[in-house]
C-alpha cells in the first residue's frame, strides 16, 4: 500500500507541482531569434556549398553535427548530445546563467570552446553580445565524433560564416589544433601540419603549446582580463579541463563559487576552468549534456527541433509551489495511517487450522 501511495504522491506533484519556470526576458527571446539565424546561415551554406548533411545523422538539417569520423575527430562523441544542443532555447538559457553568474554590460565573459559542441559555442558567445557584455573567445578546433568535425568547415569556418552574415559581431581572440594536448594530439601528423599551418594564416592569434601551465598562462593572457565577469567551458578540451580527475566533480551548469564546492588541484593540474574558479570567476560548465537537460528542463534529442515559446526552462533552484508543501503533507500523513494501520487493527488476526 505505501508503495502505490508513493507512486501517485510522485505522479500528482508532477501534475500539480512541476519545477518552478525560468522568467523569460526579452533579452532570452532575442538570443533565442539570434540562434535561430545562425542556424538557418549554417545550413544554408552547406545547402549552397554542396555539403552533405547526412538525414539519419542530423535530421533537423542543422549542419552543425557532423560526420562521425574525420581527421579532426579525436574522441568518441555521442551523437544524441550533438543533437540536443542544436535547439535554439539553449541561447536563451545562457542568456539567464550569465545573469545568474552576475554579468552586465560591458563586462568580459571569457569563452573557452572545442569543436566538440558547436552549437553551444555559438550560444554562448550570442548570449553574451545579446547583454551587451564582451565575448572573449579562444576556439579549438579539435572535436569528438558528430561535432564540427568536417575539416572544409570546421569551427572556425563556421564562426567566421556567421561573422561575415553578421549574426555574431566579436572575432575570436586566439585559436589552437585542440585535441591531445592541445597541439593535434591524435590527428593524423600531415592533417595536423596542414591544420596548424591553416592556423598561422588565419590572422588570429595561434596556441601550440603542450605545457599545460604554459598553456593555461597564454591563454588567460589572451583574454585580456584579469577577472572576467564568468568563464564559459564548452566541451572537454584539454587546456580548459586540466589533467587532474577532480574535473569530473564539476557538475554541468553555473558555477557562483566553484572553490567552495570542488577541491582544487594542484596549480601544475588545472585548466582554465579551474584557475578561473580560483580567481573567484563564475564558472558556467557545458560538457554533460544529459545532466544540464535533466537540470534546466529542456527536452533531450528533440525531431523537430522546438518552436519558439514552445517549451519552458526549468530552475533548479527555484522554490517548491503551494501544491507542493500540501502533497507532501498529505503524503507525510498517509505513511504516518499506514504504519499505525500495520501495527494495530489492520492486520488480521491468526486463523488456526481445525485439528
Amino acid at each position: 500500500m505505501a508503495g502505490a501511495g508513493s507512486v501517485l504522491a510522485w505522479l500528482l506533484l508532477s501534475v500539480v507541482s512541476p519545477p518552478p519556470r525560468l522568467p523569460w526576458t526579452r533579452e532570452m527571446t532575442e538570443a533565442r531569434v539570434r540562434m535561430e539565424e545562425a542556424l538557418d546561415a549554417v545550413a544554408a551554406h552547406c545547402r549552397e556549398s554542396g555539403i552533405r548533411m547526412d538525414p539519419t545523422v542530423d535530421p533537423n538539417g542543422t549542419c552543425l553535427v557532423g560526420p562521425e569520423l574525420t581527421p579532426l575527430v579525436t574522441t568518441l562523441g555521442l551523437l544524441e548530445a550533438k543533437r540536443t544542443t542544436t535547439n535554439p532555447d539553449w541561447a536563451s538559457l545562457l542568456v539567464h546563467l550569465l545573469r545568474e553568474a552576475g554579468v552586465k554590460k560591458g563586462d568580459a565573459v571569457a569563452v573557452g570552446a572545442s569543436g566538440s559542441f558547436p552549437a553551444f559555442a555559438l550560444a554562448a558567445q550570442v548570449a553574451a553580445e545579446v547583454l551587451g557584455a564582451r565575448p572573449r573567445v579562444v576556439l579549438s578546433l579539435g572535436a569528438s565524433s558528430y561535432g564540427a568535425t568536417r575539416p572544409s568547415f570546421h569551427l572556425l569556418d563556421i564562426h567566421r560564416l556567421l561573422r561575415r552574415r553578421g549574426i555574431l559581431h566579436v572575432a575570436p581572440v586566439a585559436v589552437s589544433p585542440g585535441g591531445a594536448r592541445d597541439v593535434g594530439g591524435g590527428m593524423d601528423p600531415a592533417f595536423r601540419d596542414s591544420l596548424v599551418t591553416e592556423l598561422e594564416r588565419s590572422g588570429l592569434a595561434v596556441i601550440v603549446q603542450d605545457h599545460l601551465p604554459a598553456n593555461v598562462a597564454r591563454r588567460l593572457a589572451l583574454y585580456d582580463v584579469t577577472h572576467p565577469a564568468a568563464f564559459v567551458n564548452v566541451g572537454g578540451s584539454w587546456a580548459n579541463m586540466g589533467t587532474s580527475p577532480r574535473i569530473l566533480e564539476v557538475e554541468p551548469g553555473l558555477h557562483e563559487n566553484l572553490a567552495a564546492t570542488v577541491d582544487l588541484p594542484p596549480r601544475g593540474r588545472r585548466g582554465v576552468l579551474f584557475q578561473m574558479a580560483a580567481r573567484g570567476v563564475p564558472v558556467i560548465h557545458l560538457l554533460h549534456v544529459r545532466g544540464l537537460v535533466r537540470r534546466y528542463g529542456l527536452p533531450w534529442d528533440p525531431v523537430p527541433l522546438p518552436a519558439r515559446g514552445e517549451r519552458s526552462l526549468t530552475n533548479p533552484e527555484g522554490e517548491a509551489g503551494g501544491w507542493f508543501w500540501v502533497l507532501s503533507l498529505a503524503y507525510l500523513a498517509f505513511l504516518v495511517g499506514v504504519a499505525l494501520w500495520s501495527r494495530g487493527g489492520g492486520r488480521s488476526p491468526a486463523v488456526r487450522e481445525p485439528r
